[in-house]
């Protein structure tokens, strides 16, 4: 069965009010260019969202947010952005339980859960992320870690939340330390999470999009997107520019 394939690239805390028009506009100019099979997303901070959304729509680029807070209906949750107001001023996807979030900010399965089924009620779609640390790898427990970060998610919102949802594989351990895995270990970890879903459903684990993040450049995307469970990348500094972007697309 083909499968969506996607370049999402996600800005993280970098960007300005002048870098998202020129941004914007260099990206609708050579949007063109881009392989008509292969869906392309921008996740600036939260603050740049609207003014990204108002300049990309009707382009065929999704924009989509970084976190979302837990809580579906408005309330007195100060600092907060719920999925709701993501949707209204034009988000299309979420990312949730990024690296950062879980290691830096201390995210656990359990908020991450509450978070991807906030994304689902308010109609948008979830890019669930999950990976290893160094440690972990080296202990063995790739596998393990990524059952348990999967199934939180699978518990709380079940197996048909993946009609929808993507996932992205992130291995802690390459991303912003200039390493990557090698194909061979980004397929593996793959298959893996997509026998996960399989186990539950056949057809939407055959069916879900599984992407890579860690360290994607436009010199090593190729190798890692010929692999057969790898259905594009979660991008980070290098979605910044838009030539990178659309040549990891093009990859």
């Amino acid at each position: 069965m083909a499968r969506k394939r996607m370049v999402a690239g996600n800005w993280k805390l970098h960007g300005s009010a002048a870098k998202v028009d020129d941004f914007c506009k260099a990206l609708i100019a050579d949007v063109s260019s881009a392989p008509a099979d292969a869906d392309l997303l921008v996740c600036p901070p939260f603050v740049y969202l609207q003014r990204m959304c108002e300049q990309l729509v009707g382009s065929g680029v999704a924009v989509g947010a970084q976190n979302v807070c837990d809580q579906v209906e408005s309330g007195a949750f100060t600092g907060e952005v719920n999925a709701t107001m993501l949707a209204d001023i034009g988000c299309s996807h979420v990312i949730v339980g990024h690296s950062e979030r879980r290691h830096v900010y201390g995210e656990d399965d359990a908020q991450v859960a509450a978070r991807f089924n906030a994304v689902m009620q308010a109609g948008l779609t979830p890019i669930l992320c999950v990976g290893e640390t160094l440690e972990q790898r080296e202990a063995d427990e790739t596998q393990a870690v990524l059952k348990q970060q999967l199934g939180a998610v699978l518990s709380a919102s079940g197996v048909q939340a993946f009609s929808r949802a993507i996932i992205a594989y992130e291995p802690v351990w390459a991303i912003g330390t200039g390493k990557t895995a090698s194909p061979e270990q980004a397929q593996d970890a793959h298959a893996f999470l997509r026998a996960l879903i399989i186990s539950e459903d056949a057809i939407l684990g055959d069916k879900v999009s599984i992407l890579y993040g860690g360290s994607v450049k436009p010199d090593n995307a190729a190798q890692l997107f010929a692999c057969e469970d790898v259905d594009g990348g979660l991008i980070g500094g290098a979605s910044l520019e838009v030539e990178s972007l659309l040549a990891i697309a093009r990859a």
